[in-house]
């Protein structure tokens, strides 16, 4: 098989061909500033308007609660950042757990460094966040709680609706990045009750560099960007017409075929685990909690082979996975995710992270599979 075999939907996606062509005419033709009066830069206005109704209802929001940023990243610093400093007179305490993605911990770190108490919830070993630890900890000074709805390298969901009752019951925002659950589950932000939401375009095959906060009607925030009145006078700059028009596209192919797709990657999923771990019992699952994670994300370890040599021994066959632990040329230091779940280093070192997308077949599965068992054997 000679064909790349891509499983790393996880850290980024394909741009989607019919996204592409909604693109192209905004690289070209219509490249008025949206800020401009006249007619063109009016119409990229109502262009991008309508991508925020796209991304609104792939979240179940008003259209008017969606800004755009540069990604998921920048969602993230603004909704800790913005709550931080607006409400700083109420308390300094921000609650967050130690699964996050990086751009939430050195944001709280960052925060930390500027005064700001900063506690960390445990998590069992499935990666779910401890709700007695949650209510314990959440207190009158409490600014906000920042959750991620599912985590990026095991895949688990959070019990979003009982950390949002927790929030709401003692007057706490509550903040969750959900940049890889965007898109692959259902959302509905105002049921749950959720007051900032973090997403980012290209976990959805849309274009790199575009990204959206969801802030709740009422929510008060300071802005992370000063300067121009763009996005409601809440984030200045000249707006990325195109990542936006994109992201609009992407978000509403997602939510046309968000239950079709995501039962068809949760069959695969385990279609690929059953026959993975019958042909190597050896095989760590690292979050077994099928009905709990993300459809298509799969944490394994493979006892006695480093990470990276396993990642470069799949590429050698055409196979593109990522590592269960943060790979820095050629280093690999602990994944703090995996260490949060209790997994023991030497596991947590031979771990791997498979991600699974819209042109994953079952006769790619095969493949991979038939390369691990290959490469396990070849090692003993």
């Amino acid at each position: 098989m000679s064909d790349k075999i891509y499983l790393d939907y996880a850290a980024t996606t394909f741009i989607r061909p019919e996204v592409i062509t909604e693109i192209n005419p905004y690289l070209s033709e219509f490249y008025a500033n949206p800020s401009s009066l006249y007619f063109d830069g009016r119409q990229n206005k109502i262009a991008i308007n309508r991508a925020r109704k796209n991304v609104a209802e792939l979240i179940k929001c008003n259209k008017n609660e969606v800004f755009f940023t540069s990604g998921g990243s920048e969602s993230n610093n603004w909704a800790l950042k913005g709550i931080a400093f607006a409400n700083k007179s109420k308390g300094k305490k921000i609650v967050t757990s130690a699964i996050e993605h990086h751009s939430i911990l050195t944001t709280c770190d960052f925060l930390s460094k500027n005064g700001f108490e900063i506690v960390y919830l445990p998590v069992n070993s499935q990666g779910r966040v401890d709700l007695n630890f949650l209510e314990n900890c959440v207190s009158k000074d409490t600014l906000v709680v920042s959750i991620n709805y599912a985590n990026n390298e095991i895949g688990t969901i959070q019990p979003m609706k009982e950390i949002a009752e927790i929030c709401k019951k003692n007057n706490v925002y509550f903040h969750t990045d959900a940049v890889q659950a965007v898109g692959h589950i259902d959302i509905d932000v105002k049921n749950i009750g959720i007051d900032l939401l973090s997403m980012s375009s290209h976990k959805i095959y849309g274009p790199k560099g575009c990204g959206a906060l969801f802030i709740r009607d009422g929510v008060i925030l300071d802005n992370l960007i000063h300067g121009g009145k763009q996005e409601s006078f809440r984030r200045a700059g000249t707006e990325n017409v195109t990542g936006i028009v994109g992201f609009g596209k992407a978000a509403l192919l997602s939510n046309i075929e968000l239950q079709t797709e995501k039962i068809r990657l949760y069959e695969l999923k385990e279609y690929f685990l059953d026959k993975l771990l019958n042909e190597n019992p050896n095989i760590i699952l690292n979050n077994p909690d099928k009905f709990n994670t993300l459809p298509n994300n799969i944490n394994i370890s493979i006892p006695g082979i480093d990470s990276h040599e396993m990642l470069l021994k799949l590429e050698n066959r055409n196979i593109y996975v990522s590592a269960g632990s943060a790979c820095t040329a050629g280093n690999i230091t602990g994944s703090h995710v995996l260490s949060a779940i209790g997994l023991a280093e030497d596991l947590a070192k031979s771990a791997i992270r498979i991600s699974l997308g819209l042109l994953t077949t079952k006769n790619e599965l095969d493949y991979v599979v038939e390369v691990i068992g290959q490469i396990i054997n070849e090692s003993i």
